[in-house]
């Protein structure tokens, strides 16, 4: 294993000082390193607040700031955070207007996020992303994972927060997103937790696995490595024929941490094409590496269906350590 480390047991503590540091005029650490949260919050604006496993990186620190999250969780690497610092997070940036938990479908995360739900004094309200079409149940999640429309959801939601929406409208609003967003992705290679010092799981030069999870969970099989534009064919399908539906849309090609923008915008150009030939028109884009893992080698196509009223809000200013445009 070859990483850039001091130590096993501080990776994270020290990556957490980096990134505090590098994005101080963003973001700034909780107590002990439980939160990352916004240097500024707004008084009487409902807080967002999501979390997960690190290893994911930019998700979901990366994300903190105007137009997103008020706060992020962070766990031990592909581990949930804890329901107190879920709770400690809640309590640093609700200024009187509530708390929305943005929560991917993972077990784990469902059930400590509720723990702090319950736990918590102010009020706070819950959406659950579910975004990938690729396995219906595993062994990490009851229904489908919530991958990389994580992201989108936080987006759109951030910036309806900063427009004035309440805490109802918000949640309401992050279901929806939700539920017009599907995901699927695709492993080249596995990935390498440092705490095991050896690949997540074993494939053939070869080979690939389609419909990898974002800590390396099997998806629908294992099949022998195709062309770009095969690839392509196979996720488009699987997400255009779960949303069954036409019209204008997001598309966010993200990375898994171990490949190559060159090859991230190839994938792009052959996604758009086939959604277009199938009446889905790209008309907002993102691609880059936002919701990895670690350093697996591969990529994961997101199509989110839009309005009026969420490409407004997918445009307007955002300022992140990661996402950052019309401020």
């Amino acid at each position: 294993m070859k990483k850039l480390i001091n130590s096993i047991d501080n990776v994270l503590a020290e990556s957490l000082e980096g990134f505090a540091a590098a994005h101080a005029d963003i973001v700034e650490l909780g107590p002990e390193r439980k939160f990352v949260r916004r240097t500024s919050l707004k008084a009487g604006k409902p807080a967002l607040i999501s979390g997960g496993g690190s290893g994911h990186e930019p998700l979901h620190a990366g994300f903190v700031g105007f137009g997103m999250l008020d706060a992020a969780c962070p766990g031990q690497v592909f581990t949930s955070p804890t329901p107190d610092q879920m709770l400690e997070a809640a309590e640093a940036v609700d200024t009187g207007g509530g708390v929305l938990f943005i929560v991917k479908n993972y077990e784990g995360d469902v059930m400590n996020f509720d723990m702090a739900r319950e736990m918590a004094s102010g009020s706070v309200a819950t959406v659950i992303t579910n975004d990938d079409v690729a396995v219906e149940n595993s062994s990490y999640t009851t229904g489908r994972r919530g991958v990389a429309g994580t992201l989108v959801v936080e987006r759109i939601a951030g910036a309806a927060a900063e427009a004035g929406a309440d805490l109802a409208a918000l949640k309401a609003l992050g279901d929806t997103v939700n539920s017009a967003t599907r995901s699927m992705g695709v492993a080249l290679t596995s990935c390498t937790v440092p705490a095991a010092g050896k690949p997540t799981f074993a494939i053939a030069d070869d080979e690939m696995e389609m419909g990898v999870g974002i800590h390396g969970e099997p998806g629908r099989r294992r099949v022998k490595l195709m062309s770009a534009d095969a690839i392509a064919d196979e996720m488009v399908a699987a997400i255009a024929g779960d949303l069954n539906g036409t019209g204008e849309a997001l598309l966010l090609v993200n990375g898994f941490g171990g490949t190559p923008l060159m090859e991230l915008y190839l994938m792009y150009h052959a996604a758009a094409e086939r959604l277009k030939a199938r009446g889905i028109r790209a008309v907002r884009s993102l691609v880059g590496n936002y919701v990895t893992s670690l350093d697996m080698a591969g990529c994961s196509l997101t199509v989110t269906m839009l309005d009026g009223k969420t490409a407004a809000l997918w445009d307007s200013p955002v300022h992140t350590p990661t996402l950052r445009w019309g401020v």
